[in-house]
């Protein structure tokens, strides 16, 4: 437990260090956000805002994982995957923010070329939980339990791409992927903690540290944004924890406003192509409710106590199913 705090603080302390001088730097080098010509009109004044602040997120992330890992003797084969596969998925998100920063535009990886690369990533931590457990494939929801037994390794892969996409697709608010974030990474380290898996309670509670400390930096009105080169990665390295603690199915509720985020873009695309009409005023669903009237400290804010509250739902349903209740 004293090793988890250390990793937390340690993330937070560090995320707010190294962002000034990144921030400092970003500025003199005039490396901002493009705005989208689509996003509501109170987006226009982000245009310039410094963007792939990632780097620094992902920087302290790895700093505290290992310096608490290594304290606590933990630096294991499954912390070691679980580091990489945050690391090359950063590497995916910051080719991605560079060529749109090099257009000068939001055009940076096709999508084909993007999701590409989030699902050879993927297969890093699902073929590494495949050959060293052999009941990896096993997936279970409290008393049921299925062998998904050669689908298994699709599944899996499914989740980390799909979260590593629901996180990106929520990073477009002041402080919203961050905030929504903090809560979903505690979760992650309770229920790791209490499956024994304290490598990556350690690792969770690096992460939400630091987005914690980020948020000193993304609160609205945001000095820069994470960007790709962060929203990738914290997303999938969601997926990858999930996976490897074997919590699948409780990813659902932790990460319950990015699954949210992510239908409403499918509902949304769904929809107009099928029908011509569109289901919300715009999508992904934060976007509804700003053209709702909502603005968006308030959307930022309740979306956040909405991960709260799924987050600690989470992880009650976690000790229900331990204690054979559920």
């Amino acid at each position: 437990m004293i090793m988890i705090t250390i990793a937390f603080l340690l993330g937070m302390i560090l995320c707010m260090l190294l962002g000034v001088p990144y921030i400092d730097m970003l500025k003199k080098k005039m490396i901002g956000q493009y705005v989208k010509e689509l996003a509501p009109e109170t987006h226009a004044k982000k245009q310039g805002t410094p963007t792939t602040g990632g780097v620094f997120i992902i920087a302290a992330i790895i700093m505290a994982s290992v310096t608490a890992l290594s304290l606590a003797q933990k630096m294991t084969t499954a912390a070691l995957i679980t580091i990489m596969t945050l690391v090359f998925y950063t590497f995916a998100g910051f080719q991605d923010d560079y060529i749109k920063i090099k257009g000068k535009g939001n055009d940076g990886l096709t999508p084909r070329g993007k999701l590409f690369r989030q699902i050879a990533i993927a297969l890093l931590p699902t073929l590494f939980l495949i050959i060293t457990n052999p009941s990896a494939t096993l997936f279970s929801v409290g008393n049921f339990a299925i062998d998904l037994k050669w689908l298994y390794p699709f599944f899996a892969v499914f989740v980390i791409t799909g979260a590593s996409n629901a996180y990106n697709l929520t990073d477009g608010l002041d402080g919203l992927a961050a905030g929504c974030g903090v809560p979903a990474f505690i979760a992650c380290a309770v229920i790791s903690l209490s499956m024994g898996e304290t490598e990556l309670a350690i690792i969770s509670a690096a992460v939400a540290g630091s987005l914690l400390g980020f948020l000193k930096f993304n609160k609205p009105k945001a000095e820069v944004f994470m960007g790709d080169t962060g929203s990738l990665a914290i997303g999938g390295l969601l997926g990858t924890l999930a996976v490897l603690g074997k919590f699948e199915f409780l990813l659902i509720f932790i990460g319950g406003v990015f699954v949210v985020e992510t239908l409403s873009v499918i509902i949304q695309v769904t929809s107009f192509k099928t029908t011509g009409k569109r289901v919300f005023k715009m999508a992904p669903i934060h976007h509804h409710f700003e053209l709702l009237g909502w603005n968006e400290k308030k959307v930022v804010a309740v979306f956040t106590t909405v991960s709260f509250i799924l987050s600690i739902i989470a992880v009650v349903l976690f000790e229900l199913f331990s204690r054979g209740i559920l």
